[in-house]
């Protein structure tokens, strides 16, 4: 009663305190009696869940449990008021990611886990391990009649999303894996862009006309966004020259009029709703961060935790619309598996963690590094002293982040070597072509902030699972990621 007084103006904000107050108060009252929050959550929900009408699934792109905590850290220590939404969920549990053939795995054997529930070999796409075509739950949910959207940060032909709705032997193969798209009749499809646009000799394929042929409208960026309308189908790609083609940009770039994750989920959500002509309309989301594996892949711990926080901006949309129907709505959340190995604790700080100095840092590993690589193409003197002041307005070094001079002088014969020698290999990742310099600039960095790496690939580390709404109690005790899907399905009754 106190609460539903002091909270009475009827927004978006409140019902979210609200809410997550609720689940506070119930945790530590069955606490008190020696029950705990899972238990009561199975008391109230998985004698006899009813069946979700309406469907989200989040996947963070190589969100481990080490990025998550350090999110949390950084927002603890810098701006207490906040945590991560996913983080209050009443169901919080955790899962194994291997696939058929590793014990570490890739994004598309953990997509087809995650969409299918089916384990298969890394690489291969929408397939068992022989081969064989397996069936999503998008496309088994749009069968019945569900609105289906499928939404990432990064390109929609990429292997977390194309897992819901392609088969295919390699994930590479991007220009059969648009054609599904093109085929599958997804309400709405939403990435960066497409990669089957040209062959291997740079030629123009027939993928845009397979999409105008299936009567889907290609919109460049949100505002040009048509209105939707019965039997309407929409492809949203970023707009021109703004981001690249592999992801729509970096949250921590800011780059103008680039789309963004928690507008993009929004503009989805219009869409699989249907119209006036279908109100009520059944609907399953699958929503992807996948910018926070590109950060995670090039270690930039800051961009990562920056990507992490939009990620959650994006599932409060979904959160708010769960408010409005909390009796009909199931979110999940949970990562394809970890990427990086990001800790929060190295051998630089020890015992501590600085994850404020991502504050002071404006730019990403990868737009520093393609500042490098601008720099060297021109052949324009730069001096160390120019350096040292972009480090110091981008990134912080020498005010806000400290360096000693030892340190200095080991950039600057790294910035010599680079710049003036041209005596230097670039960082080969799954993604990017890292600058030499910039990766030492961004080891200091993470050394200085706390974050330790040990990959630049994918590790073998469990990923967590936050669930809230109709029958997520049954994700509780979860220990592998395919039985996420077997739940949904179970849940929905396909």
């Amino acid at each position: 009663t106190h609460l539903k007084t002091k909270y009475t103006r009827k927004n978006k904000h409140t019902r979210y305190k609200i809410m997550k107050t609720k689940h506070l108060i119930i945790a530590a009252a069955m606490a008190f009696i020696g029950l705990s929050a899972s238990a009561t959550a199975s008391a109230s929900c998985c004698g006899a869940p009813a069946a979700p009408k309406y469907v989200f699934l989040f996947i963070g792109d190589g969100m481990g449990m080490g990025p998550v905590m350090s999110t949390l850290a950084y927002q603890r220590m810098v701006h207490p008021t906040d945590t991560l939404l996913m983080s209050t969920f009443p169901v919080v549990s955790w899962c194994q990611t291997y696939s058929a053939s590793s014990p570490v795995t890739d994004s598309a054997a953990a997509g087809t886990a995650l969409s299918a529930g089916v384990k298969t070999k890394n690489g291969m796409l929408g397939m068992s391990p022989d081969t064989v075509a397996v069936i999503s739950v998008a496309r088994q949910l749009k069968d019945k009649g569900w609105g289906v959207g499928i939404i990432t940060s990064v390109a929609p032909d990429d292997a977390t999303p194309g897992a819901f709705y392609t088969h295919v032997p390699h994930r590479s193969m991007y220009y059969q894996i648009d054609c599904d798209a093109a085929a599958c009749g997804y309400d709405f499809i939403a990435g960066a862009g497409l990669r089957g646009l040209k062959d291997k000799e740079g030629k123009a394929t027939d993928v845009l006309d397979r999409f105008a042929a299936a009567g889907v409208t290609i919109a460049r960026g949100l505002d040009a966004l048509p209105a939707a309308t019965p039997g309407s189908r929409v492809l949203l790609l970023s707009p021109e020259n703004v981001g690249e083609t592999n992801n729509v940009s970096y949250t921590i770039d800011s780059v103008a009029g680039a789309l963004n994750l928690p507008a993009m989920t929004g503009a989805g959500l219009e869409y699989v709703q249907g119209t006036a002509a279908q109100p009520g309309r059944p609907f399953f989301m699958m929503v992807e961060g996948g910018n926070i594996d590109h950060a995670l892949h090039g270690n930039d711990g800051g961009a990562a935790i920056k990507e992490i926080i939009n990620f959650d901006q994006a599932i409060r949309v979904a959160y708010d619309f769960y408010l409005q129907h909390p009796d009909e709505t199931l979110i999940v959340i949970t990562a394809d598996h970890d990427t990086g190995g990001m800790t929060l604790g190295n051998s630089v700080l020890h015992y501590d963690a600085k994850p404020g100095y991502i504050d002071s840092q404006r730019v990403s590993k990868e737009e520093f590094s393609a500042y490098c690589k601008g720099i060297l193409k021109s052949r324009r003197i730069f001096l160390w002293d120019d350096m040292k002041e972009y480090l110091t307005d981008n990134l912080g070094l020498f005010t806000v982040v400290p360096v000693s001079a030892e340190q200095e002088q080991a950039l600057r014969d790294k910035f010599e070597a680079c710049f003036t020698q041209r005596n230097s290999a670039d960082q080969e990742t799954l993604y990017a072509s890292f600058n030499s310099f910039a990766v030492d600039v961004f080891r200091h960095l993470n050394g200085q902030t706390g974050f330790g790496f040990t990959t630049t690939s994918h590790t073998g580390n469990p990923v967590p699972v936050f669930a809230v709404g109709v029958g997520a109690c049954r994700f509780k005790a979860l220990n592998n990621n395919k039985d996420i899907l077997e739940i949904i399905r179970s849940l929905t009754g396909i």
